[in-house]
């Protein structure tokens, strides 16, 4: 009997914008709401298990669009043996990553980098090339 196989692609349809900042989580989703007048909302851990059989956990919170969502998520935590691990380990001297996914494209990337930029506890604001990671993988949470 003759096999198929299906290869499915993700697709990365989101920006991300790398936050670096010494602020807790929570202190960094409300400095996100204050700045940009939105309502991000902490929500249950992101749970990652890896081939290796380690198990990572990490914090989010999140903003549902009428067409898409934001989501902050936090790059360090401890895995399963409680090692320091990273969701994107290739940008290690991220503390945050900021997904945003509008298909209406009413929320301008752009103004969230000039607002988050001014914020005098947010040491840093980059965005980033999602199809030049790695582990671009992590990044898939829904």
């Amino acid at each position: 009997m003759k096999k198929a196989k299906l290869f499915v692609e993700p697709t990365f349809d989101f920006e991300l914008l790398g936050l670096v900042s010494p602020v807790k989580d929570y202190k960094m989703a409300w400095l996100i709401n204050r700045d940009l007048d939105l309502d991000l909302v902490k929500v249950d851990d992101l749970e990652l298990e890896f081939v290796t059989n380690s198990r990572l956990e990490i914090s989010q919170y999140f903003l549902s669009l009428p067409h898409g969502f934001i989501q902050l998520l936090k790059n360090k935590a401890l895995n399963s043996s409680q090692q320091l691990a990273y969701l994107i380990p290739e940008l290690r001297t991220m503390d945050y990553f900021l997904l945003v996914q509008d298909q209406t494209e009413q929320v301008s990337i752009h103004t969230f980098v000039d607002h988050l930029s001014k914020n005098p506890l947010i040491q840093s604001v980059v965005r980033i090339d999602v199809s030049k990671l790695k582990s671009k993988e992590n990044l898939l949470t829904y």
